[in-house]
């Protein structure tokens, strides 16, 4: 199926001139979409968990072994740091802990950004790049 280049309405194929327009127009053919390339879906499934999930559940991404991979460490990395963070606010209850506790919600932010740019630019280059705990459950889960 094509279309004319001059008014945009569809050609018969193998036809040069346009039914609608009458005039002689040359014929673009039609471009079908395509899905993202699996270094760029694996990237984008670290920016939150959302795509993460998405790209779990939508059919062309759900079949590359490696997209599966990077989004199911990118949610068990965030839940991860999540259970961290959350770990840490319960000791800010007890008295003077949170002159501890507090530099430590500092030191695992930064160590959760510094990690998470590693992750994104691993994905990046196509490489399948594990963290200790959460890779191997990561690596099980994708099969």
């Amino acid at each position: 199926m094509a279309f004319c280049n001059m008014c945009g309405a569809q050609i018969v194929d193998g036809a040069t001139t346009c039914a609608a327009c009458s005039g002689r127009a040359a014929v673009a053919p039609v471009i079908a979409a395509s899905a993202m390339a699996d270094n760029v879906a694996g990237m984008l499934a670290y920016v939150t968990f959302i795509p993460a999930i998405i790209f779990l559940v939508t059919a062309p991404y759900n079949q590359s072994r490696f997209i599966r991979f990077h989004s199911f460490q990118s949610i068990f990395f965030c839940g991860a740091v999540f259970a961290i963070q959350v770990a840490l606010s319960f000791l800010t209850v007890v008295p003077f802990l949170i002159l501890l506790t507090a530099p430590l919600h500092m030191l695992v932010a930064l160590g959760a950004l510094i990690l998470w740019i590693i992750l994104l630019l691993k994905a990046n280059q196509g490489l399948m790049f594990k963290l200790p705990v959460i890779g191997d459950l990561a690596e099980k889960q994708a099969g």
